[in-house]
């Protein structure tokens, strides 16, 4: 692996939504849904879905940190997600949606702590932020029909309404930030 690529892992509701957004941004090499947190191994969709298995739905990111940070990462996590709500995001409920980051490392983890810790110094929710930082586990790869999900279902309502809308608050702010087509 290159020495400027690194690895980020995030969870912030349902991993279609949150791959979709980091796939648009510059220096970010590749995006995988996958599960991450809980007890079960290699866990299937169909019981992520039950809520049971402590696993949350989340993205490994493999980006080249000379053109993007990993602060520049949570950045954009934290404006495309309501990292104030419980294992919550929108109408999707339950420990699996929750808001995490999973770091590799201290460094990461540092970054996380010091990040959250200025967005509640500087008021940017009105509620306090419940986002988890935990070490990374295992991390288990989707399956294959969760993998680049929006780019190959953009007709889909649950895109349409509910991803369209986070990918269009992001170019709206962070054109600078987002890949060249």
């Amino acid at each position: 692996m290159n020495n400027t690529l690194q690895v980020a892992t995030f969870a912030g509701g349902c991993f279609w939504c949150t791959e979709a957004v980091f796939l648009k941004l510059e220096g970010v090499e590749k995006v995988v849904s996958g599960y991450t947190g809980g007890q079960i191994k290699n866990p299937a969709y169909r019981e992520i879905c039950t809520g049971r298995t402590g696993h949350a739905e989340a993205i490994q990111i493999t980006f080249d940190d000379s053109k993007v940070s990993f602060t520049e990462l949570l950045e954009i996590f934290f404006a495309t997600h309501d990292p104030t709500t419980l294992n919550r995001q929108g109408n999707d409920v339950g420990t699996q949606y929750r808001s995490a980051i999973f770091y590799r490392d201290e460094k990461q983890k540092k970054n996380a702590e010091e990040f959250i810790a200025l967005l509640q110094q500087e008021h940017i929710f009105e509620n306090p932020i419940v986002t988890e930082i935990t070490e990374l586990g295992p991390f288990y790869l989707a399956e294959e029909d969760h993998q680049n999900y929006y780019n190959l279902n953009k007709e889909q309502p649950y895109c349409q309404y509910i991803i369209q809308p986070k990918l269009k608050k992001l170019s709206q702010y962070y054109k600078q930030k987002l890949k060249k087509d």
